[in-house]
This record gives C-alpha cells, structure tokens and sequence, in this order.
C-alpha cells in the first residue's frame, strides 16, 4: 500500500503528550507503523561516555504511531491524505484543499 506520510513531510501531532505541535518526519518504519518526528516525543537517555562520543543525559526523538500524526496542508491545517492518478502517475493530495503533496 502507499505510504501516506513519508520522510520529510512536515506533520502535527493528533494526540499525546504533544498534541499540537508540528515538525518534520526523519524516519518512518512503515514495518512497525510508527515514526520519528524532529521534537517530539523526546525522552532523555542516559549514555556512557565513549572514546568519541561525550557521554551524559541526551535528549532523543522517540517513535510516535503513525495514526497520532497528520500531514499539514497549505493553510497550516491538520488535513488527510488522499491518492489519485495525474498524467499516468499516482500522486497524494490533501483532503481539504485538494492540492498535490
């Protein structure tokens, strides 16, 4: 099935902790229907200091569930996703306006 919201979508968090809030998606593992979206979900991870890295407490972008987001369209408004063919080729466009993604 095609993907609905992909990497580099800009999206708005439905529920949770951070409903309203908006970023980009940097990740998606369509496997498990989840994705990492930059500065949300962030949970603090304690980490060892390495040879390389500078250990300590590091904010990290966890998974949110794909169905807790929803792409944002023209407007700035939460909007759902739709498919149709244009010039033989499948394309997303947003419910509310009708403009392709």
């Amino acid at each position: 099935m095609a993907a609905k919201l992909k990497k580099g979508d800009k999206v708005i968090v439905l529920a949770g902790k951070d409903k309203g809030k908006t970023g980009e998606i940097t990740k998606v593992d369509p496997k498990s229907g989840k994705a990492i979206v930059d500065g949300i979900n962030i949970a603090i991870r304690h980490t060892r200091q390495t040879q390389t890295s500078q250990g300590g407490r590091l904010p990290k972008a966890l998974p949110i569930d794909l169905s807790n987001l929803a792409i944002v369209d023209a407007n700035g408004k939460a909007t759902r996703v739709g498919f149709r063919e244009e010039d033989g080729k499948k394309v997303r466009f947003a419910k509310t306006t009708g403009d392709v993604i």
